[in-house]
């Protein structure tokens, strides 16, 4: 993925040229019948589940021929990019938060709420926003998770540490565990991986401190004292042994999750998204757990979560076809029998109805899982705002000044100021 001045200018050339052009996506198969094509990224798994997905759909819908064009997330947004300049982009697209707003705002994805045929009375209220710009439904949910804490309890037995009561615990007593995990264990095992590796935590920091990452009117809306105690929490733990040392958390960063330090049980905690939680248990051979985020006050309702949609179906609005697009969406959205298929593979289904019909059929862990996001439902703030334009980028700006910190190459104060005043210059264009 780019990032930088000129990515951000690139992405905004392209788009712009995009909804300038003329004509569409999709078309006509040789054979009269309404051809749309498909994107998405995922593990061979998403992949070989969404075919099926697609033949069921065909199967219903013989006049309608979906093709699919997938890969992984690293390269993803270049190649989707160039499509949309190029006015070829795909009728339906898998689409992620960091970039909804982005395309959104250039006028390249259709408003979903135009399309009588998509139906939304069945989904969890909450998660609904996620997809939501200025009033607008431009990415429809596709799976709900949340932030939160991954714990492995064999970790915490072996040192004989108790697992925490995570409706009522603070970021002292995090801190307090994840250093007597570290003393108490053998093998190199550290307490908890570090965070800084995802702008998620600085989000939900922000909203403990009753700011956000994003105001709505897409600026930044995060303080620098607010982002320097972010930091200096951060080295803290690092000084106190809580965490691995500055050269392990910088590989973390970039491991596969099968290679984390969290899926080979090298640390007891990590910051991970709940649909997550099934991929990390079958890596590390362990059971791991959900634990709510810790707060500064204790409480569980002031922890600054929120339902996140792990990504969205969105449709391009230079689509040909507008009506059989939403249609297809429709089904994978609605419909037990895409839920049978797909499951929770983009999360905890959204769709209430859905969910109910295919709890039964996921494995322990998703259940699990499932049972978290519905556990926290009455805990959770507001769905934050998207964000703006140019803020896609955030991740690997945040990743390079949370590596400054931990090395000491920036005090955490110098840090702030630096991440605030970069990522300020990326999203005002």
């Amino acid at each position: 993925m780019r990032s930088g001045t000129l990515a951000r200018l690139a992405v905004a050339g392209l788009l712009l040229a995009a909804t300038a052009a003329c004509g569409g996506s999709g078309g006509d198969a040789a054979d009269g019948k309404v051809e749309l094509r498909f994107t998405w990224w995922g593990s061979d798994i998403r992949h070989q589940a969404t075919q099926k997905a697609i033949e069921a759909f065909q199967k219903a819908n013989p006049n309608i021929v979906v093709k699919g064009e997938y890969g992984e997330w690293n390269g993803y947004w270049d190649k989707l990019a160039t499509t949309v300049a190029a006015n070829d982009a795909p009728d339906i697209i898998q689409m992620d938060e960091r970039y909804l707003r982005e395309y959104a705002d250039r006028g390249a994805l259709l408003d979903l709420k135009t399309q009588k045929d998509l139906q939304t009375a069945d989904f969890e209220p909450a998660s609904l926003g996620a997809g939501d710009v200025e009033g607008k439904l431009y990415g429809l949910n596709a799976g709900v998770n949340a932030y939160s804490i991954l714990a492995n309890p064999s970790l915490f037995e072996a040192a004989g540490v108790k697992m925490p009561d995570d409706t009522k615990w603070t970021w002292e007593e995090y801190a307090k565990i994840a250093a007597e995990i570290t003393e108490k264990s053998s093998g190199g095992v550290f307490g908890s991986q570090a965070y800084g590796n995802d702008e998620a935590g600085l989000s939900v920091w922000a909203r403990q401190h009753g700011e956000a990452l994003y105001t709505p009117d897409g600026k930044l809306g995060v303080t620098a004292p607010t982002v320097t105690s972010w930091y200096q929490q951060l080295l803290d733990l690092q000084k106190a042994k809580a965490l691995p040392s500055a050269d392990a958390t910088t590989q973390d960063m970039i491991a596969p999750l099968d290679q984390s330090m969290l899926a080979t049980n090298k640390v007891a905690m990590g910051y991970w998204w709940s649909n997550q939680l099934n991929a990390v248990s079958k890596a590390s051979g362990k059971e791991m757990k959900l634990l709510r985020l810790p707060s500064v006050t204790g409480k569980s309702t002031e922890n600054g979560n929120y339902y996140k949609g792990s990504m969205f179906w969105s449709v391009s609005s230079r689509t040909e076809h507008p009506v059989e697009a939403a249609k297809f969406v429709n089904f994978l959205a609605n419909t037990t029998e895409a839920g049978d298929i797909i499951l929770s593979d983009r999360g905890v289904q959204p769709n209430l109805k859905v969910r109910a019909a295919i709890t039964d059929k996921l494995p322990p862990a998703e259940q699990a899982a499932q049972a978290y996001i519905e556990d926290i439902a009455d805990e959770l703030g507001s769905v934050p705002t998207a964000p703006p334009p140019g803020g896609g980028g955030a991740q690997k700006i945040l990743q390079r000044y949370t590596q400054d910190v931990l090395f000491e190459r920036q005090t955490p104060a110098q840090a702030a100021e630096g991440f605030l005043k970069e990522l300020g210059s990326e999203i005002a264009g």
